[in-house]
C-alpha cells in the first residue's frame, strides 16, 4: 500500500513539474515573439483602463464593477469544480457581455466619451496617452479652481469671512489632521455652506487636495512677521504663516472689507477681483497649454507618500 501511494504522490509531481515545465516554455515563446508594438498596445490599454477607472472610481458603478468580477470568480469556480449546469447559465451570460455592459454601464460610457472628448479638444490623442489622464486632472482642477472663484465672489459681496488653502507641492498632512475630514467634490454651495457665519467649521481653514475639499475648520500657523499691517486679522496672518512654511496657495475673504487677497510665499496681494483669482491659481495650479505630464508624475508621487 505504502508503495501504491508513493507512486500515486510521484505521479502528481511529475505531472505538476511537467505543468510547470510548459507553462515556462509558453512563456518564453511570448517573450520570443515580444516587439515594440505589443509594447504600446499593453501601454495603450493600460492607460484606457487607467482613465476608465478614474471616472467611475466614485459613482456608483464601481460597486457594478465589484459585482461583474465577482460573477467571474464564480464563473471559474464552477469550472474548476465541473459544475455543468452553473457552468452553463454563467457561459451563456459572459457570451453576452458586451450587451450586458453597455445596458448597466450607459451613463459612464457616455461620461468617458465627452471626457476624452474634452480631453482631445486641448490636445492630441499621444499628448493624451503621454500624459497619463493629464486631460482630466487639469479638468478636475479647473473644476476646483472655478467653484472657489464663484463662492469667493458671493463671500466677498456678503461680507462672509473665508480661508481657503490649494495644497501644491508641499503636503499638509498635519494642517488637514487639525480639521474635519470632508474628502468632497468643491462646489460653490459647500464652500458657502461651510464659511456661513453659524455653522461650526466657518472659522477655520478649508485644505483643496488634488481637486478635492481634504478637510475644513482646519487650524493654520500665526505669522509672527512684525513687518505685517496691524490692520491686517487672523485669517490674512495665517495666510501669511501657511505660505511662509509652504508652496501652497491661501485665499482670504475679509470679514470687515469683503475684499479677496491671496497669500503666497509669503507675501499677501490683497483686494483682487476674481477673475485675477482665476489666473493666479491657474497659473499655480495648471501647467503651462495642460499638456506637461510632469505635473501628473509629481501629482503620483505625493499619492504614494501620503
Amino acid at each position: 500500500m505504502p508503495i501504491i501511494e508513493l507512486a500515486l504522490r510521484f505521479r502528481y509531481v511529475k505531472n505538476l513539474w511537467n505543468t510547470i515545465i510548459d507553462y515556462l516554455s509558453q512563456i518564453k515563446g511570448l517573450f520570443m515573439t515580444f516587439n515594440l508594438i505589443d509594447l504600446v498596445d499593453i501601454l495603450f490599454v493600460a492607460i484606457m483602463l487607467y482613465i476608465v477607472i478614474r471616472i467611475i472610481r466614485e459613482t456608483r458603478a464601481i460597486q457594478l464593477v465589484k459585482g461583474l468580477l465577482f460573477v467571474a470568480l464564480l464563473y471559474f469556480l464552477v469550472n474548476f469544480l465541473g459544475m455543468s449546469a452553473s457552468s452553463y447559465i454563467l457561459r451563456n451570460v459572459f457570451s453576452n457581455i458586451l450587451i450586458i455592459v453597455v445596458i448597466l454601464f450607459g451613463p459612464e460610457i457616455r461620461n468617458i466619451l465627452e471626457q476624452m472628448g474634452k480631453g482631445a479638444a486641448r490636445s492630441t490623442l499621444v499628448q493624451l496617452i503621454t500624459s497619463g489622464g493629464a486631460a482630466l486632472e487639469i479638468a478636475e482642477t479647473r473644476s476646483a479652481i472655478d467653484a472657489v472663484c464663484k463662492a469667493c465672489t458671493d463671500m466677498s459681496d456678503t461680507m462672509t469671512g473665508a480661508l481657503i488653502v490649494f495644497e501644491n507641492e508641499t503636503m499638509l498632512g498635519d494642517i488637514v489632521s487639525s480639521g474635519t475630514a470632508l474628502d468632497a467634490k468643491p462646489t460653490k454651495e459647500l464652500i458657502k455652506n461651510v464659511f456661513f457665519p453659524k455653522a461650526p467649521m466657518h472659522d477655520g481653514a478649508m485644505i483643496i487636495r488634488d481637486a478635492k475639499v481634504a478637510a475644513a475648520g482646519c487650524i493654520l500657523p500665526i505669522s509672527r512677521d512684525n513687518n505685517i499691517s496691524s490692520e491686517l486679522g487672523t485669517r490674512h496672518r495665517a495666510a501669511i504663516g501657511l505660505s511662509q512654511q509652504s508652496d501652497s496657495v491661501v485665499i482670504v475673504v475679509s470679514e470687515e472689507t469683503g475684499h479677496i487677497s491671496v497669500a503666497q510665499g509669503g507675501s499677501l496681494k490683497r483686494n483682487i477681483s476674481s477673475g485675477e483669482l482665476r489666473s493666479i491659481l491657474e497659473n499655480v495650479l495648471i501647467d503651462e497649454d495642460g499638456t506637461n505630464g510632469s505635473g501628473v508624475i509629481k501629482k503620483f508621487i505625493r499619492r504614494v507618500k501620503k
